[in-house]
């Protein structure tokens, strides 16, 4: 259960289709491979099997858990460096600590998002706080990339703290979904999130029978990965569950995209959730290496030399490291 509800008959409707909008089809559903990140905690790739050109802006995506930790099991990250692209986590449940080399750093919760502009370069970590590796508990988020145009790569590096309250809640014109935007504009309400590359993202609730008919942008790229449940999207209603992305096709000629969750979902799972992920394209090479995302080799090179010389920042004193039940 996702730890930001609300009453929707409170909230701000969407506008029902109007008379000659169309619907965007769907171009692919391909299904993320599960694997592990960090210390060893659970992940779904979920851009693996899609086009590195459908997905541009957005590089990577882990969806990390959905896991309920037994003590002294809970895992993250170590410390470790980044540059040229924005990370973005966002915790649908649980706690996840962070720190970075610019003093950066929090708790993120139940809702919260962390918004990292790695730019230039930044050592960073996120790691479970103490009492949780202590405890266990429930641990289920998701780990986004964005990449950042050539001109914006070497910008000084910033953090954002996105606290679940600041999230813009909106709802679909019967009422039957939950639209949490968390960066960019959906219909005139806009997201927390500052982002240097035009994006939008979206948690979305839909309950079951239900559907949600969203405007969005022509020159945006349009994904729906589906955290939970089962579905369809698109205009064909192209089946779609859980571990699955949707890609869109182009939004020339056609001004909406829709999802709509089965009348009969799982009783663990009431409810299909879906993170929807669209923005402008930035058509430049793309050159990756592990955490350093930039256009040529040579600046893959150079970001590598630059973190050996410790360029990238340094662990500051008394950092934030890993916890181990004893």
């Amino acid at each position: 259960m996702p730890a930001v509800t609300a009453d929707t008959v409170t909230l701000p409707h969407l506008p029902a289709p109007a008379l000659g909008d169309t619907e965007r089809t769907v171009k692919s559903v391909t299904r993320g491979p599960r694997g592990y990140e960090g210390e060893g905690f659970p992940v779904v790739r979920a851009f693996a099997g899609a086009s590195v050109a459908d997905l541009d802006p957005f590089i990577h995506m882990d969806q990390m858990g959905e896991v309920d930790y037994e003590p002294g099991e809970p895992k993250g990250t170590s410390w470790h460096p980044h540059r040229g692209f924005e990370t973005v986590t966002y915790m649908i449940d649980g706690r996840f600590q962070h720190q970075d080399s610019t003093g950066g750093g929090g708790l993120i919760e139940n809702g919260a998002t962390q918004w990292m502009t790695a730019g230039s370069g930044i050592l960073h970590i996120e790691t479970p706080p103490a009492e949780l590796v202590e405890s266990g508990g429930l641990f289920h988020g998701i780990q986004l990339w964005v990449n950042l145009p050539a001109k914006d790569k070497f910008l000084a590096p910033k953090y954002q703290n996105l606290e679940s309250g600041e999230v813009q809640l909106i709802t679909s014109a019967d009422g039957g979904s939950l639209v949490r935007i968390i960066a960019g504009e959906i219909e005139g309400h806009a997201g927390p999130g500052a982002t240097h590359t035009p994006i939008t993202v979206a948690h979305v609730t839909v309950e079951p029978g239900a559907s949600v008919s969203l405007p969005w942008r022509s020159d945006f790229n349009a994904l729906a990965y589906v955290l939970s449940g089962r579905g369809t999207v698109g205009a064909e209603a192209r089946p779609i569950e859980q571990g699955e992305l949707a890609v869109f096709g182009s939004g020339r000629d056609a001004s909406r995209i829709t999802v709509s969750a089965n009348a009969s979902q799982d009783s663990n799972r009431p409810a299909l959730e879906v993170l929807l992920l669209g923005g402008q394209p930035i058509r430049e090479p793309v050159a990756q290496y592990g955490p350093f995302v930039m256009n040529t080799r040579a600046e893959l090179m150079e970001a590598i030399d630059d973190f050996n010389a410790g360029r990238l920042g340094v662990i500051p004193p008394n950092a934030l490291m890993p916890h181990t039940v004893r």
